[in-house]
């Protein structure tokens, strides 16, 4: 058993309550004071006044095993996921081999099972190998197989045709489909948002006609099929419109947001370094603006963090030849709990719920609340302690960010997953 004390929750309000949690066989117990237990079975955990929420629920990292091991793997992804507060991860399927049949995606599920410090969801992919124009996956079996969603993700689906018909497979299935939104023939080369700060680094722009002409083909398509269409990582102020526009037509889109799009813009890059090379890239500061707004009013659903690990020898190419991608699990509640509840942008209560409510129910997820009878999937963070990201106590195998050195709150004291603590 597990006996948690000295935390602080909120309640629906908003308002910080002292509480404490007793948990016994993977499951909370009770909630209340002075609540009753065995002495010589119990752990307590003494929560020194922190904040205890929900496990953290992040739609989307990447953990490259199997084929990129060097990089991360399963238990190295998954523990940098606990030490950053959360208990259930969105594994996206762009690995070798793809977890594109059934027999390949059982394997890589296994896997994630035995290795994994917190509950790994994964998704299968939209078609064979990744290759979006060409055939798709068999969604009734690997439906069977556990398939949570289907994605692409790191490549944008090129063709109407190939996205209409996995639309119907997956609204049959009732699963939804989750967009990496990229134009191949709008690139042009590109590998920084097309912008100021491209032609003074003398480097090839991303258009963000890239990502949001996909947003506007594809909610037409959305609306057609009755498909849930959930977009990755949005990161411009055109395509928070067509998403908003979308809803307000009954259109059933979601999407999420990354903590770098909402903290830097392409104005924040210093030189040619990589560690700020992502994709979608970092934007200007009115499309930074409106995701901000987006998520204020309803418009975005929920965080994620985009967890993207690569090495240290990868990311000193520069922005040319690097590839793209920042780690964001172990950084992800300290960034945005200094930068936007510190400073008074966000409640508390709007930042906990976008990382967990919101996405649980998003894919109707039982998770997301802190209630008896539920798995004990919590976190306890420390708001008061300020601390320096230092990427020595990084517990994933990549240190990618332009977060090191950075001064924050709100470090992970424990993060417990069935009831058992994981970091």
């Amino acid at each position: 058993m597990l006996y948690i004390k000295n935390v602080q929750k909120l309640n629906q309000k908003g308002q910080l309550q002292s509480v404490e949690v007793l948990i016994k066989e993977q499951k909370i117990q009770a909630i209340g004071h002075n609540l009753e237990f065995d002495d010589q079975n119990t752990t307590i955990i003494d929560g020194k006044n922190g904040l205890l929420t929900p496990g953290l629920i992040d739609l989307h990292v990447h953990f490259r095993e199997p084929g990129a091991v060097e990089k991360e793997t399963i238990l190295s992804g998954s523990k940098a996921a606990a030490r950053g507060g959360f208990t259930t991860v969105y594994a996206m399927p762009n690995v070798n081999p793809v977890p594109d049949n059934p027999e390949t995606f059982r394997e890589l599920d296994k896997l994630n099972k035995k290795e994994g410090q917190v509950k790994i969801k994964q998704y299968a992919s939209i078609s064979k190998d990744l290759n979006s124009e060409t055939t798709l996956v068999d969604f009734k079996e690997l439906v069977n197989a556990g398939a949570v969603a289907f994605t692409n993700d790191g490549v944008g689906v090129q063709t109407a045709g190939l996205m209409y018909q996995a639309m119907k497979e997956a609204a049959h299935y009732g699963k939804p489909i989750v967009a990496h939104t990229e134009d191949n023939s709008l690139l042009f080369g590109g590998v920084i948002h097309a912008g100021e700060r491209a032609e003074e680094l003398n480097l090839p722009g991303m258009l963000s006609l890239t990502e949001s002409t996909q947003i506007a083909r594809d909610v037409l398509l959305a609306e057609a099929t009755g498909c849930h269409y959930h977009v990755c990582h949005v990161s411009t102020k055109e395509s928070v419109r067509v998403i908003r526009d979308a809803k307000k037509a009954g259109i059933h889109v979601t999407c999420e947001v990354a903590p770098h799009h909402l903290i830097l813009t392409d104005a924040d890059i210093p030189g040619d370094d990589a560690n700020y090379k992502m994709n979608p890239p970092l934007r200007a500061e009115d499309d930074r603006q409106a995701l901000i707004e987006g998520l204020l009013d309803g418009t975005i659903d929920c965080i994620a963090t985009d967890h993207a690990p690569h090495t240290e020898a990868e990311k000193a190419k520069g922005f040319k030849e690097a590839p793209f991608g920042i780690t964001g699990s172990e950084t992800a509640f300290q960034l945005l709990y200094t930068h936007f509840v510190k400073t008074n942008i966000f409640s508390l209560k709007e930042l906990v719920d976008w990382l967990t409510i919101k996405p649980a129910e998003l894919f109707n997820l039982e998770a997301g609340t802190i209630e008896v009878g539920q798995y004990a999937d919590l976190a306890i963070f420390d708001l008061s302690h300020e601390e320096i990201i230092e990427k020595e106590a990084f517990a994933s195998k990549s240190k990618n960010t332009p977060f090191i050195g950075e001064k924050v709150f709100g470090s992970t004291l424990y993060t417990i997953c069935n009831g058992k603590i994981v970091y």
